[in-house]
Parts: C-alpha cells; structure tokens; sequence
C-alpha cells in the first residue's frame, strides 16, 4: 500500500512507525506486528519496523516515523513509500541452528546482520542471537565472517596518512580510564588516532560516558574527519557515526542480558578498528581472579587477535596486563574524568597507578609505529606528559569537539565507608565493585560512582576511610551502602 510519510516530533530510541486504525485494517496488520516500508525510487531503499496502530494522530493516507528511520533510508516529509506487512525473517532459522551447536555460513551470518541492520529482527530476536553467540560460542572462520559483515554494514572512514593507531581495553577493570591520556599523548607526535568508544556495557562507565560529562561525543562522519584535521584525533561515541551499526544493536542488547561473547567481543573490536581506518592496533588484555578473563583466557584471546591482525593485514600487538584490582582512584563518568585530568595536568598529582598503565600503553604505540625506537617509548610518552603538551592536545581535542575543561559537578548525596579493623587490603572484587557503581547510578548519572581510597597491599587502620559512595538519589545511596555491606567487594585481613 502507498503511504505519505508524517515525521514524529519526538525521537523514540528505536525505529517504530504508527499507522491509522482503518489503515491498519485494509491491511490486515496489528500492534507489534513488522511492517516493511521501502521508498519508491530506482535504487530503492528498504527498513522493516515494528509497528503501532493509533486513532487520529495519522490520517488514512499517511504512515508516521520515528527519525530513526527517516535518518536510515533518507525520507522526506510527505514522501510516497510502499509499506507491505514484513515476511518473517530467514536469519530466525540460522539463529536456532547457532543455538544447536551448528557452525553457521558466511551467507548465514551476513544474512543475520543484514537483518539486524535492517530492523528485520525484533530486539527478543537479536536477544536470542547474542545468547546464541555466548552459549555455543563461534570458531574463527564464522568469527572472520561476522567481522566482515558488521564492518560492511555501515561506513568507512578513510585516511591517506598511514600512521593510523588505535587501541581498545576488553574493559571490566573499574576505573582503567586510560584511553583519553593514551589518544592526547600519541597524538601531539602527529599519530593520528580516531577513537571511537562505547559506552559501558557491564561496567560503572566507557570512555564515551567519561568524555560526555565535558564534551558532546556524537557526530557525523564528515564533522569527525573536520575534528581530526584539525587535531589529529577524536574521543566519540561510535554508535553514533552509522559504522559497524549492526554492532550498536548488538551491543545494546548485550548491555541489558550482561554478557559479553567472546565471538562477539572480537568481532565489535576488530570491525570498529578497520571501520576507523586503523593500520596500527594495541589491544590491552586486563586479567585476574575478578576480571572478564582468566590469564589462560588472555593468552587465547591475544592469539586469535594477533591471527585476525595477520587476515586483515593490519599491526596488532596485544599486552597483557594486572586485572586484579581497580585502575586510579575514581569509578563513574565524572570521577574517572577527574583522575584523567589530574594525570594529563602536570600542576596536579593524579593517581599512580593510572598514569603508569597510560605511560606503558602510549610508549608501546610509540614504538610500535617507530616514533620512538625499542625500550625508549615511556621516556618518550613521559616526556610528552611532563612537559604539558598532552594536556594541552587533550584541551585541543575536547574544544573542537564543542566542550570545554571546567568544574565537575558534585553528585547530591554520598556516603563514607569506613574500615572496621586495622590490617592489609588482601582482595578487591572488580565485578562487585562495578555492580555497586551501578547500583549508585553510574553511567546514567554522571557524577554518581565510587572513589576508592585503598587498594590491594595498603595498609589500613580501623576507622580508615575505604571508599565513599556517591549517588544522585537518596534511594540508589541506600541500595549501594546494603551492597557493599553484604557483598564485601573490598577485603582487608588482619
């Protein structure tokens, strides 16, 4: 049936259309029922969406988008598109064969994304994929095949310079908020590294979360290459640009379930970096007790990146490094950004442990794209990040991405926990120390988190302080408080 388009006044988060009652009857569809609405052009473009049936806000003759689906397929207010009720998507039947322990095709997998993509398949179905993935697992061949298919799902950006780096943390360490003191150091060599993030998915923030609190991290692709011209790098949200947009969804569905699969873990990784341009990658492992992975754990996935760097032709070199315990002093958006400040300002004494680790990575990049010779990378880095200059490039960086360095807010309510006997910090739980994070607010509140006082080998003596909680809710403070009290995140023995 053709059908004028009407645009919705409002963003509603995923693609979703709404039709007339009398319309939806002539067409036999119902509420969340899939609907395919396909231009009427000589290269058609084409986007299913699940659909709302309402009384007088559509007329007969129109049908009303979301804007992401304007955006998607380029409509025009008014525009005649033909919208037939959706066939049921063939990706289902390749999905169940994953979840029966079958390898799956090339064809398979791009069809899954293509669908994905697409909007073809509803969020319980994408659901089912990313259980699929994270129950019965991927080899490598059908890996190499779901990086191929993500990278070709959305755009490229191209660079002629061919020093182009980038790095990327597997994450789950709180705090670890390297990358901004990373990207500031390599680019003032004139290394040019696009660095686009995601926000958290299992932890209290992502670099994209900690940069937003200064600076807008969603753009276009053609204002990201302005941002880079002029400063050599950028800090953004990637799930904004339309590369690897298969892998927002994905990502957003994994973010709900907690999981991350490995297949797909690789997969997002390698298909952002090539999406980035990327000639040169350094890819931090964390392991330990309470990290995502296991040192054995680290060692394979170290491998299969080095293996996927050699398919792709690209320099990949993986380090891996401590994940028993948190990274720097402060855990959410606003407290991570005020430890990076710290550490990239040479006025200000920011924690150890955090410049160290940025030291370690930037010197590793520096050698690895021969802008410092073997074992002289850190005294290069140093230099940068003594001097000044890094912080300066990360003032530059965050200005042309229209923010601004200034006072971080403080969140409403916090809470001190204190230790209840004199001793050593023994343990420090990263996966619980992230869950009361969350609990306290993080990432949606910027300034809720934790700020830790101690970590392992400290000495502490009763009364010492541990860590104060901070949360914008009253409510949330309470819930992280119970938390820490039955869960011990933070172990201290006599």
């Amino acid at each position: 049936m053709e059908l004028k388009t009407k645009f919705l006044k409002w963003s509603a988060g995923l693609p979703v259309a709404m039709l007339n009652k009398k319309t939806a009857t002539k067409m036999g569809v119902h509420t969340k029922d899939r609907i395919s609405i396909k231009t009427i052009s000589k290269y058609p473009k084409e986007m299913s969406t699940v659909i709302d049936v309402i009384g007088g806000l559509v007329k007969e003759n129109e049908i009303a988008v979301s804007s992401e689906i304007r955006k998607r397929i380029g409509l025009r207010s008014g525009q005649k598109v033909d919208v037939t009720l959706a066939p049921i998507p063939k990706s289902l039947i390749f999905i169940k064969k994953k979840l029966n322990k079958k390898h799956l095709s090339e064809k398979e997998i791009n069809e899954i994304i293509k669908d994905v993509v697409n909007n073809s398949l509803s969020e319980p179905e994408i659901t089912l994929f990313a259980s699929a993935m994270y129950k019965q697992g991927m080899n490598l061949k059908e890996t190499i095949y779901l990086i191929k298919a993500i990278l070709n799902s959305g755009e490229k950006l191209v660079f002629k310079n061919k020093f182009v780096v980038n790095k990327h943390c597997v994450g789950g360490i709180p705090g670890n908020r390297t990358t901004p003191i990373v990207v500031a150091i390599c680019a003032v060599t004139g290394l040019i590294i696009p660095k686009t993030s995601s926000r958290a998915i299992t932890s209290a923030a992502g670099t994209a979360d900690v940069i937003e609190t200064i600076s807008p991290v969603e753009f276009s692709i053609n204002e990201l290459k302005k941002i880079i011209r002029k400063t050599n790098a950028c800090m953004v949200w990637g799930g904004a640009l339309d590369m690897a947009p298969a892998d927002s969804r994905i990502i957003k569905i994994e973010k709900m379930l907690k999981i991350d699969p490995e297949a797909q873990m690789l997969a997002s990784i390698m298909s952002k970096k090539l999406a980035a341009g990327s000639k040169y990658i350094l890819i931090d492992i964390p392991y330990g007790r309470t990290a995502k992975v296991t040192k054995k754990k680290a060692i394979n996935l170290k491998r299969k990146f080095k293996y996927l760097g050699k398919y792709f032709n690209k320099k990949i070199d993986c380090v891996l490094t401590d994940g028993n315990q948190p990274i720097g002093n402060g855990i959410g958006p606003v407290l991570e950004l005020t430890d990076v400040l710290k550490v990239l300002n040479p006025k200000e004494q920011g924690p150890k442990d955090l410049e160290t680790k940025s030291l370690f990575l930037s010197g590793e990049i520096l050698e690895m794209t021969r802008k410092a010779k073997k074992g002289e990378g850190i005294k290069l880095a140093e230099e940068i990040l003594y001097s000044g200059k890094a912080f300066e490039k990360f003032k530059q960086i965050i200005e042309a991405q229209g923010g601004k360095i200034k006072k971080m807010p403080v969140a409403k309510f916090k809470k001190n926990i204190s230790s209840k006997k004199s001793g050593n910090v023994s343990q420090m739980n990263n996966k619980k120390i992230n869950s009361m994070a969350r609990i306290a607010g993080c990432p949606l509140d910027k300034a809720s988190g934790l700020y830790l006082y101690v970590h392992i080998g400290d000495k502490v003596k009763k009364r010492d302080k541990i860590l104060t909680i901070y949360s914008e809710s009253k409510s949330r403070l309470k819930q992280a408080v119970k938390f820490y009290k039955e869960q011990k995140p933070i172990e201290i023995k006599k």
